[in-house]
């Protein structure tokens, strides 16, 4: 493995981990997927298409918002929530690169499998 692959999947190891975390409930993700239209959205908008209450929409955001996964600002008296789609980037090329060694992890033990 070279350094610069060992050096991105070693940086920011918190940040990948409250990312993963943050995907692991199919409320968050169901969350993600209203967002990802690009379009922000309120929490009484984010309630309308789902049978939680908007006091448990308002922590699944607080807990994507932590993870970078969304943005919010404030409109009035509403808080308007977008997608951001940089952590998403990130995990991209850290799942890439530990696709990589570990399809090279199989290939070396393949290799060392008497036939």
């Amino acid at each position: 493995m070279s350094r610069k692959d060992r050096k991105r999947i070693t940086a920011k190891p918190k940040a990948k981990a409250r990312v993963f975390a943050a995907l692991g409930d199919k409320t968050r993700l169901a969350l993600i997927a209203q967002l990802c239209s690009g379009e922000s959205a309120s929490i009484s908008k984010l309630a309308e298409e789902s049978k939680i209450t908007r006091q448990a929409i308002t922590k699944h955001l607080g807990i994507l918002e932590r993870a970078g996964i969304v943005s919010s600002t404030q409109s009035g008296r509403e808080r308007l929530f977008s997608f951001d789609p940089e952590p998403f980037q990130d995990l991209q090329q850290y799942l890439a690169s530990v696709s990589k060694q570990a399809e090279q992890a199989a290939a070396r033990r393949k290799s060392r499998t008497p036939k």
